[in-house]
């Protein structure tokens, strides 16, 4: 059976659209056509209806898509596994890391990395932390560099890179700052603005507001810190921040007996061969966390 063809059929399963199909994998639109009617014409089935515009999987085609999905994926590992009997890291690292780490994190280590392995291509993906441990754990991707998520379980492996310590935050003229100390339940009549509710960030928070039987007012909700940094600086609401992210344009709040911190960190699958540049790249990682380490 011809890679390629599944590799077509794949691709038209996923975006749902011959042309968009093709796009992604850089072919006409009547190659791809081509390559699907060949792969139906071997296995003697139709796998897409079309109707219309609509283009769906047929019964053989939903049956055949994670059979594809499996071969296409073993044949990756093989190549990769291959390709690390030599010593030469090159090749192209398909990877994802969150916003604010790719902004606050990241720099530094990257480039350390494009000067040290000019012959790696490195294919990053900027995404929510929850959404880039997805597509590692379906494949999708080798890598992220990411906001841990409290409990790691099989088949994902974790490894902490950085400490990240988390304040609560207000405008410096917001009524809260001029507090000297204050109690959770006088936070919680306040407005806040949070990440979304499935986020890591947020369920760290959560359980903390929990702990204490307190309810927090969140009226506002983004991913984005930058954002959120920039509507607790104009006084719409509190909330918390990296530290790393602190400046005279926010306050931080004082709560005693309180010490909020994430992990950031990078996940990969166990069950997948990682190539010598993924594998470059997390020996690089870890050198920064035990440099971060150090006494200063």
């Amino acid at each position: 059976m011809d890679t390629a063809n599944l590799s077509a059929f794949l691709a038209v399963a996923e975006t749902g659209s011959f042309s968009r199909a093709a796009e992604q994998l850089h072919l006409t639109q009547p190659a791809i056509s081509k390559r699907v009617a060949s792969l139906e014409l071997q296995l003697g089935c139709r796998l897409f209806d079309r109707i219309g515009r609509h283009i769906g999987l047929t019964e053989a085609g939903l049956s055949l898509r994670p059979r594809a999905l499996e071969i296409i994926d073993a044949l990756e590992d093989a190549r990769r596994a291959l390709s690390n009997l030599s010593s030469v890291v090159q090749g192209r690292v398909a990877m994802a890391t969150s916003h604010h780490i790719g902004l606050h994190r990241l720099p530094p280590v990257l480039r350390e990395f494009t000067r040290t392995y000019p012959q790696v291509a490195l294919d990053i993906q900027f995404l929510d932390s929850e959404v880039a441990y997805e597509k590692v754990l379906h494949g999708d991707i080798e890598l992220a560099v990411i906001t841990l998520a409290p409990t790691i379980e099989s088949p994902i492996i974790a490894e902490r890179i950085w400490n990240d310590p988390l304040d609560f935050v207000v405008a410096p003229d917001h009524p809260l700052a001029r507090a000297e100390t204050l109690s959770f339940a006088e936070l919680g009549e306040y407005p806040a603005v949070f990440p979304g509710p499935n986020t890591f960030t947020r369920r760290i928070v959560s359980q903390l507001f929990s702990q204490e039987g307190v309810e927090p007012h969140i009226s506002m909700s983004t991913n984005y810190m930058e954002t959120i940094k920039m509507m607790v600086s104009i006084g719409l609401a509190w909330s918390v921040l990296p530290r790393t992210m602190l400046d005279s344009q926010v306050h931080s709040l004082r709560l005693p007996g309180t010490n909020l911190e994430r992990q950031l960190g990078v996940i990969w699958h166990s069950g997948r061969t990682l190539s010598n540049a993924g594998r470059a790249f997390i020996r690089l990682l870890q050198r920064n966390a035990a440099l971060d380490s150090l006494p200063r």
